[in-house]
């Protein structure tokens, strides 16, 4: 997960590596929290907070801060000797899933707001404020949550899924109505990200192919005009 000029990775060693990608030594600072595999990665917009998920059901929550030094240094300025390299300890460390924490998205339009996916042993997608930790709400979704999605200009999120069904869901927020499912994938779903305006989503699963998908719609900007290209893409079924 990206980070400005910092590059954030995990891996089955269950370190959590920050990368400055500026300097031939890249790695700054090891966070150490979760016991088996990182699956879940993501900063929030404003680049002060690292969720991660693990494969123990670990959530963990890491502030930036930790990885300065002194306190002192800005996230912009040069050369790493802002940096602690010493080993650093999570923020919160969150038990409430049953199964692995794959699927992470921040809130755009709440700060503080985390919606986090588990596994086939949990099917939920659990809302989170993340200065104290609480829980704020738990949607048992019936499938593995594989990914998670929110819109840019409602409030609404979307999730992906694997067995049964391997589809997308649509939800309201924060009623969480089931809004639309979308289906087609016949593996599951394990990635989504959407296009600059807000309005298509692209899903990538298990049965090696991407298809693009008008989840969101257009932004409320465009649609007094006429459809865009990008509209007219999403009606594609399948790109393999």
């Amino acid at each position: 997960s990206w980070n400005q000029h910092w590059l954030s990775s995990g891996g089955r060693d269950s370190l959590i590596v920050q990368h400055d990608v500026r300097s031939r030594d890249h790695v700054v600072s090891t966070y150490v929290g979760h016991t088996q595999e990182v699956c879940g990665l993501r900063w929030n917009d404003e680049g002060s907070t690292l969720a991660s998920g693990g494969n123990e059901n670990l959530l963990c929550l890491w502030d930036a801060s930790m990885s300065r030094r002194g306190g002192g240094g800005a996230a912009g300025n040069n050369g790493g000797g802002n940096f602690d390299m010493s080993n650093i300890g999570p923020r919160l460390a969150l038990t409430q899933h049953r199964a692995a924490v794959k699927a992470l998205a921040w809130c755009p339009f709440h700060r503080g707001l985390l919606a986090s996916g588990g596994g086939t042993a949990d099917r939920t997608i659990k809302f989170w404020n993340t200065n104290s930790g609480a829980v704020l709400n738990s949607i048992d979704t019936g499938s593995q949550v594989c990914s998670l999605l929110w819109s840019k200009h409602q409030r609404e999120i979307c999730s992906s899924h694997g067995f049964s069904e391997n589809q997308l869901i649509l939800w309201k927020y924060p009623t969480m109505t089931k809004i639309q499912e979308f289906k087609g994938h016949t593996a599951r779903v394990l990635h989504m990200d959407q296009s600059p305006n807000g309005g298509c989503v692209v899903s990538a699963a298990a049965d090696e192919t991407l298809r693009f998908w008008d989840v969101f719609g257009s932004p409320p900007s465009e649609r007094k005009g006429n459809n865009l290209a990008m509209g007219n893409f999403c009606g594609s079924p399948m790109i393999r």
